[in-house]
């Protein structure tokens, strides 16, 4: 099984692996914001597979409620879940929501993304379950990540500063302004199939 699983199959697989419902709510916006990054794209462009951005996005944090209460790593134990699941590009997914593994100027500046840099881009404008600036929720992760130690707070800033780059990236492709994303989103509902 290597298709993306469909909107109703994630939602199920939420309530399997006993997501909290506020993390539930976070992973469908998320979802909703790929997808208007997606339906924001200009025309011709080659777009990732949007049932996979949209599957991508509603599992990302699909083991965060476990890892929650065992503190582990809910990126690897994610991409854990949807290898075993079979879905290994869901897995990709996972793995890299929270820090890309790559970083691809050259295809980036020819509009060229991946549904994992879609998904990446789209965790990070969503804070609980609204779309804010890329500078509000570096503040939060900060707050609530960042353990109040230096080395910390280095690392989430750079890697606020790669996102911020792959934002220049990909709206230099986008019909809109980043600072209309929210607007975009409120249009945009996932498809229920």
């Amino acid at each position: 099984m290597s298709a993306s699983p469909s909107v109703s199959r994630c939602l199920s697989l939420m309530d399997e692996f006993e997501m909290l419902s506020n993390i539930r709510d976070h992973s469908i916006m998320v979802a909703r914001t790929a997808q208007a990054l997606l339906d924001g794209m200009h025309p011709g462009k080659v777009l990732p597979p949007r049932d996979l951005v949209i599957a991508g996005a509603l599992l990302h944090d699909i083991a965060k409620t476990q890892c929650i209460k065992t503190s582990c790593d809910h990126t690897l134990v994610g991409s854990a879940i949807c290898t075993e699941l079979g879905y290994p590009e869901i897995s990709d997914i996972v793995r890299e929501h929270v820090i890309l593994a790559d970083f691809l100027v050259d295809r980036y500046k020819r509009g060229i993304f991946s549904a994992k840099e879609v998904v990446y881009y789209a965790d990070k404008r969503v804070l609980h379950d609204q779309v804010v600036s890329l500078d509000i929720r570096l503040e939060y992760i900060i707050e609530r990540y960042g353990s109040n130690n230096d080395i910390h707070h280095a690392l989430i800033r750079k890697n606020f500063r790669r996102c911020q780059d792959l934002e220049g990236f990909l709206f230099a492709h986008i019909r809109y302004q980043p600072e209309e994303l929210a607007l975009q989103v409120s249009a945009s509902p996932l498809p229920m199939g």
